[in-house]
Formats: structure tokens, sequence, C-alpha cells
């Protein structure tokens, strides 16, 4: 059976995606696993096994993408995506899809109203509720996060400490961010290096700014300097992850590692938060 999956973006939503991936090509005999994501996002799943074809599409070539996925005599669409760009595409194809529940009008009324009426449950979990006409559950096995095989040999890792923290520095939005003066001071309290991760101009100037008023060499700024492939290394030999609401959160949930997330104007209770059913080294 030939199962394309959808999810576009962001880099959190497309690895919180994984088990369903993995759990669909262990479970379905015989199954031919497709993903189609933008292509800015492939990185985060090149290496990922349980893919057999990875799809990029730029923006601007959506009706490139569809021609080239009706060529492929797909059998089933899993939409995790679920906005008008993906109802296109499933109307185009015209197979049988499945996709989950989005809770807009919930979310809405929390945001809106404080009105709490979203279920005590993961993302990953609904995600899982959609499948279940075909019968596939949730292993219980958290998300993955595939490197390449010499990714850890990384000469840009090679001169972090042998012990350090690390800090994701960004987020979609300013009040999702840790700002500069908290990460301030946590590098005072905390008694060891805190590497700063991140990426793009306004992650940068930040981490500009957190250097501008230090005079401690316990902070390291690898901002633009890493890979999301070396960011995620660097997550997974830390003692630890201080984060927003970021995609960083996500993949560090794939690791051992502990995850201390500080929440901003989103929510743990929209279902969107580090995922680790067997693994509580959340805080």
């Amino acid at each position: 059976m030939k199962i394309l999956l959808l999810r576009f973006s962001s880099i959190g939503d497309i690895v919180l995606t994984t088990p369903i991936i993995r759990c669909i090509k262990k479970q379905i005999p015989h199954a031919e696993v497709y993903y189609i994501t933008k292509d800015k996002f492939t990185s985060l799943l090149q290496h990922n096994p349980y893919i057999d074809h990875l799809y990029g599409f730029a923006d601007g070539e959506e009706s490139q993408a569809i021609q080239k996925l009706k060529g492929l005599s797909l059998d089933l669409v899993i939409d995790l995506h679920k906005n008008t760009r993906t109802k296109r595409i499933k109307s185009q194809l015209g197979i049988l899809s499945y996709s989950f529940n989005k809770l807009n009008i919930q979310k809405w009324l929390f945001v809106n109203f404080k009105i709490n009426l979203l279920p005590k449950k993961h993302i990953i979990d609904r995600y899982f509720d959609a499948l279940l006409p075909l019968n596939v559950k949730n292993d219980n096995e958290g998300v993955d996060f595939f490197t390449s095989p010499n990714a850890h040999k990384s000469q840009a890792l090679a001169d972090l400490p042998q012990e350090y923290y690390t800090l994701a520095v960004g987020g979609t939005y300013a009040t999702k961010q840790i700002t500069a003066p908290l990460i301030l001071a946590l590098s005072k309290r905390l008694n060891r290096s805190i590497v700063l991760l991140g990426g793009g101009t306004s992650d940068e100037q930040k981490a500009a700014t957190v250097l501008s008023q230090t005079t401690s060499n316990s902070i390291i700024n690898k901002v633009n300097k890493l890979t999301i492939e070396e960011s995620a290394i660097a997550i997974k030999n830390s003692t630890g992850l201080f984060t927003g609401d970021t995609g960083l959160m996500h993949i560090a949930s794939a690791y051992k590692v502990p995850i201390h997330t500080l929440w901003g104007n989103t929510h743990p209770d929209f279902g969107m938060y580090a995922y680790r059913p067997q693994n509580k080294l959340v805080y």
C-alpha cells in the first residue's frame, strides 16, 4: 500500500509526525511511506529509515507537486496538516484520506475567552485517533530524530566543552522566546557553560546582545553556526535544554536529555508540549 503523509511546516510540527511515520511503516504490512513537505524542512526527515520516498516543494510550486503526486499511483493520504492546501491536494488526488481533529473552535475559545474545553490529550495521540480505521496504534516510543552517521564528528561541534547546557534563543513569535535578560540570569545561576542555539537574523541579534552584556566566557554562541542536525547533536550531548515552545524542544524530546520549557503565549493544554510517553524529564 502506497501511503502519503502531508505536513508542510514547521520544525516542531514535522518532528511530531514521526511516531505516525514509524507506526505506519511497522504495523501495516508492505506499507510504502511517502512524505511531502516544504523544501526547507526536508532535512528534518532525510535520514528517517521509515520513509521510503521524501518529497519537497518550494513556495509557488504546489501545482507542480500535485502533478508529481498524481503520477505515483498512491492508495491513501494521511493529512497531518489539514489546511486549504492539503484539502486541495486531497481533492486533486481523489483517493481515500484521513485527517485529525484540529480543535479550532476549542482553541479559539481558550485563546480569546480562557474557556478551556481542550481534551487532555497530546496532538500525537489525536493523530493516532485519525488512524483508528487502519488499526495503527501508538507504540509509545516517542518521537524520532535521525541524523547522518558522521554528524557527531562535525568540526562545528569540536569546540564544545565536555559539560554544558543548551538554550534555544528563538521562537516563532517574540512572546515564545527566552529574553536576553533571562538568558543572562540563567548563566549566572547555572554552574556550567550555556551553548546558544538558533538561526536567523533576530536570533543572531539576540545572541550578540547577550554577549555584549557579559564578560563571562561560559556563554558559547552557536547561533547561525550549526545546521539543524548539528544542533540536535549538541542538544543530545548536553546536560539539558532550556527553551520556549520551539522546534528544538521537540527535537530534544527524541533524546534522554532533560527539557526545561518556559511557556510564553502558548500553553501546554494545546497538546503541543514535548512528547515523552515513557520518560518524564520535562519541566
